[in-house]
């Protein structure tokens, strides 16, 4: 059985999840619920969860407070959340899954379903910790879990020199050399990199400020990287990146 709590504080959406969590997943036992800070790391330690259903908002705090206090991370965590672009863009940087309220139960299954995946693959400490500094609200030393079918990568934001579009997939280029191809849109990795120094030339690219080292503005223009890559920039974005590449 997979042993789970809910950390929930209110008590018809903590129902909701329960009965969902009963109606579609029947290795899954609830061996707790908690709606208070205290009250979740408790339950948590006493209970030694598989996975935890966490409502990011609580009572008395947030569940980034119970995380913090429940190493080592044997579980794996799903948030359940209303839209919050902050803890969203955290959750996204380490590759946890999350379900927006209001619940949908279609969304709902899947999130729980990929999570129930990954169990036992160890990957939890890393996922957590990352989510958990990112939460400290700087932007400095940052990285990010890249999940591939065989494993997971986090990698330091400043460490990617360029990511290229395949269709649903993108591949990352690093400094070292290392390429890593995941099962995401560079329009996800674009939006997460927003606050960052990424610039998108070409719908196929996203590029980091930092790894520039030349704009050849000759044969319709392109960016020299640091790997000695060529990335392409489109016509109809020509203008825009070259105005954003001179107030650097």
């Amino acid at each position: 059985m997979i042993r789970t709590v809910i950390i929930e504080d209110e008590l018809n959406l903590r129902e909701i999840n329960r009965m969902l969590l009963v109606d579609n997943f029947p290795d899954v036992e609830i061996v707790g619920e908690a709606g208070r800070v205290d009250e979740a790391v408790t339950l948590i330690k006493t209970e030694k969860p598989d996975l935890v259903l966490c409502d990011i908002e609580l009572e008395d705090g947030n569940c980034f407070q119970v995380l913090q206090k429940c190493k080592p991370y044997n579980f794996r965590p799903v948030f359940i959340t209303a839209f919050n672009q902050y803890a969203i863009k955290a959750i996204k940087f380490s590759a946890i899954d999350y379900i927006l309220k209001p619940v949908n139960e279609y969304e709902f299954c899947d999130a729980i379903q990929r999570a129930i995946d990954q169990l036992g693959k160890n990957s939890s400490e890393i996922q957590t910790e990352n989510l958990l500094a990112h939460t400290n609200y700087s932007n400095s030393c940052k990285k990010v879990v890249l999940r591939t079918s065989d494993a997971m990568h986090l990698v330091a934001v400043e460490e990617i020199v360029y990511c290229k579009s395949d269709n649903s997939y993108t591949t990352f280029f690093l400094h070292d050399k290392k390429e890593i191809t995941v099962s995401k849109s560079i329009k996800e990795f674009a939006e997460l990199f927003s606050d960052y120094d990424f610039l998108r030339p070409h719908q196929s690219f996203l590029v980091n400020l930092n790894s520039i080292i030349k704009i050849d503005k000759t044969d319709g223009g392109f960016i020299i990287m640091t790997n000695g890559a060529e990335i392409p920039i489109s016509t109809r974005r020509k203008q825009l990146i070259f105005d954003q590449l001179e107030k650097l």
